[in-house]
C-alpha cells in the first residue's frame, strides 16, 4: 500500500494549530483521491508545511456515530439537497479518549453551524437523556423541529485515521483522512485505498487547492454519512452522490466481521 510522504515534515502542537487556524471563517473543499494520487500531490507540498503531533503521534483515529430517524430524515434532507437540514453525531478521538456530541445545521445562504458538547465516551453509540435534550434544544434554537430528537437512533458508524496539516499560507488548514470504514449493523464497507483531502481556508482557494487542481482534482460534494449509507443501502435515493459512488465506493454489502 502506498505510504503518504509526510514523515519529513516538521510538527506543531494543538495549541499552535488552534491559535493559527481554528478561529478563522472557513470554506471547506473536499477532494477524493486514491493513495497513489494523494502521495503524488502531498509530495509537492511546501516543505515548510507542518503536521499536528500530540505525544509524538501524527495520525489519529476518529470514530463517528450518526443518529437519524427511522425514516432517515437527516439522510434524505442531505440527499435531496434541502436548504434547511441537520446532522446529529458523536465524534470520538480514540487515541485520547475524548468524545463530543455534535449537532450540525445548514440554514439560509448555505451557512453551516456546528454546536457540540463534551460526551461520555462509553455512551458514544447511543443518545443519553442529556444528549437527546441537547440535540432537541439545539435544533429548536437553529430554527428546526427539535421534537425529532426523540426519534433519533444509531444509524451508521464510521472510522478513519486523520492527519492534520498547517501550510505556511496564513489561515489555511488541511486534513487527510485514510483507512475509512463504515458499518450500519447489517453490512460493512472498507475503502483502504480512498483518501479524502479537505482544505479549510477563507473564501479564496488556497495554494493547496490550486495544487490539487493542477494535478487534475476538483472539489466534490461528499458526505461520510450520506455516501457511506448510500453505498451500504442500495435502495436509498442517492442521485446527488451517484458519480462519487460509481468512482470511489464499492456498493456490495458484506456480512459484518465478529468483534
Amino acid at each position: 500500500m502506498t505510504t503518504l510522504p509526510l514523515a519529513h515534515l516538521d510538527t506543531l502542537g494543538l495549541d499552535e494549530l488552534l491559535a493559527e487556524a481554528e478561529l478563522l471563517t472557513r470554506v471547506d473543499r473536499k477532494y477524493l483521491l486514491d493513495r497513489r494520487e494523494a502521495a503524488g500531490v502531498l509530495h509537492l507540498l511546501d516543505p515548510r508545511t507542518r503536521v499536528l503531533a500530540i505525544d509524538g503521534r501524527r495520525r489519529f483515529r476518529y470514530e463517528s456515530v450518526y443518529f437519524d430517524t427511522p425514516d432517515l430524515l437527516s439522510y434524505r434532507q442531505a440527499a435531496l439537497a434541502r436548504r434547511h437540514r441537520f446532522k446529529v453525531r458523536t465524534r470520538s478521538y480514540l487515541d485520547t479518549d475524548l468524545a463530543f456530541l455534535e449537532v450540525k445545521v445548514r440554514g439560509s445562504r448555505d451557512v453551516t453551524v456546528k454546536d457540540r458538547i463534551s460526551y461520555d465516551p462509553d455512551s458514544r453509540a447511543r443518545l443519553t437523556e442529556l444528549g437527546r435534550d441537547y440535540a432537541g434544544e439545539t435544533l429548536d434554537e437553529r430554527g428546526l423541529d427539535g421534537s425529532v430528537a426523540g426519534e433519533l437512533e444509531q444509524t451508521l458508524l464510521t472510522r478513519y485515521e486523520r492527519v492534520t496539516l498547517l501550510p505556511p499560507e496564513p489561515g489555511v488548514r488541511v486534513t487527510v483522512d485514510t483507512d475509512l470504514s463504515w458499518t450500519d449493523g447489517e453490512g460493512d464497507l472498507s475503502l483502504p485505498d480512498l483518501v479524502i483531502v479537505e482544505t479549510k481556508s477563507g473564501p479564496h482557494p488556497s495554494g493547496i487547492d490550486r495544487l490539487l487542481w493542477r494535478s487534475g482534482h476538483r472539489p466534490e460534494s461528499v458526505s461520510k454519512y450520506g455516501t457511506g449509507l448510500a453505498a451500504l443501502r442500495g435502495d436509498l435515493p442517492a442521485n446527488k452522490w451517484a458519480r462519487i459512488l460509481r468512482r470511489h465506493f464499492t456498493t456490495t454489502k458484506e456480512t459484518p466481521c465478529a468483534a
